[in-house]
């Protein structure tokens, strides 16, 4: 639909990684409803290029789908060079995307769990560091990190997607501080369970399982009104808050009544067959969502 002159991102440039689909899709259908000049990353070209031509057709947006693989330093600074090249210097890059295994922590492959601090941690760090110079020289910018509730919680059957996610928050943290002043903000969104494919066969526990436009919406928000960190909805922050001030005892059983258990949850190791080769093998990342996926925004 057509968009106010006033769209409240008009004319900015926003690089999304993990775009093809699931939440890093959602984020680029929404920023660019909201005006920005989108450029969407993702392993599997074609979908980007897909969902490019379906933003500019619905949305009256203006948006381009290019091949990346968060994992390789010479394609993501390739992404941002084209993503420049073909709207102007990057104003915020949305880093998306990510994988999830889910299972006991013993029966989790060595590749498996490298694989996911490949896409998870690296590929955050590796876009980190190619944006925030080319954001610096210039004196503004804005790194939107998707990481998860995972990076504040532990669920069991999720061991080493928590350390991932915990990495993104400790690093996000300490980068934010470093670049204080230089007019490049730095967040993180922490969305609880989020419906793709990321998080098929797993239990959202007591709270609602969100949508990909759920966390859309936030990141909307948070690249209009930059905050450090946001957690999806609010007041899963309040979990590690209380577990904080509880002691051992009543924390434990308080963590067993707000934290999904997903080994519990997982009844049947079968139905994310498809999801885990697909995230395992070499065509895997993307917006949550499938094949060549990686989203993983929180699940």
């Amino acid at each position: 639909m057509p968009r106010s002159a006033r769209s409240p991102l008009e004319g900015r440039v926003v690089a999304v990684t993990g775009a093809g689909r699931g939440i890093g899709r959602a984020v680029a259908d929404t920023l660019a409803g909201a005006g920005a000049l989108v450029a969407l990353g993702d392993l599997d070209e074609a979908s980007t290029r897909t969902a490019a031509e379906e933003i500019c057709r619905t949305e009256d947006g203006h948006a381009a789908g290019f091949a990346l693989d968060v994992t390789d330093t010479a394609s993501f600074a390739a992404f941002l060079d084209r993503a420049e090249e073909r709207f102007g210097p990057v104003d915020v890059l949305v880093n998306n995307a990510g994988i999830m295994w889910v299972g006991p922590f013993a029966d989790e492959g060595e590749q498996t769990a490298v694989r996911q601090f490949d896409v998870n941690v690296h590929g955050v760090l590796r876009g980190m560091k190619l944006a925030a110079p080319r954001m610096r020289a210039r004196g503004s910018g804005h790194i939107v990190n998707i990481a998860s509730a995972a990076s504040k919680v532990t669920p069991m059957g999720e061991a080493t997607y928590a350390a991932t996610k915990h990495a993104v928050h400790g690093y996000s943290s300490a980068v934010r501080a470093e670049l204080r002043g230089s007019g490049v903000q730095v967040s993180l969104v922490m969305p609880g369970v989020v419906d793709t494919e990321l998080a098929v066969g797993t239990s959202a526990g007591p709270t609602r399982r969100l949508t990909p436009q759920d966390v859309a919406r936030t990141v909307l928000s948070v690249v209009l009104r930059p905050r450090p960190e946001v957690f999806v909805p609010r007041h899963i922050g309040l979990v590690p808050w209380v577990s904080a001030l509880l002691p051992a005892k009543a924390r434990a059983g308080w963590l067993r009544l707000v934290v999904p258990d997903q080994l519990a949850a997982l009844t049947d190791p079968s139905v994310r067959a498809a999801y885990e080769r697909d995230s395992g093998g070499t065509a895997t990342q993307t917006g949550g969502a499938a094949p060549q996926t990686t989203e993983r925004t929180e699940r």
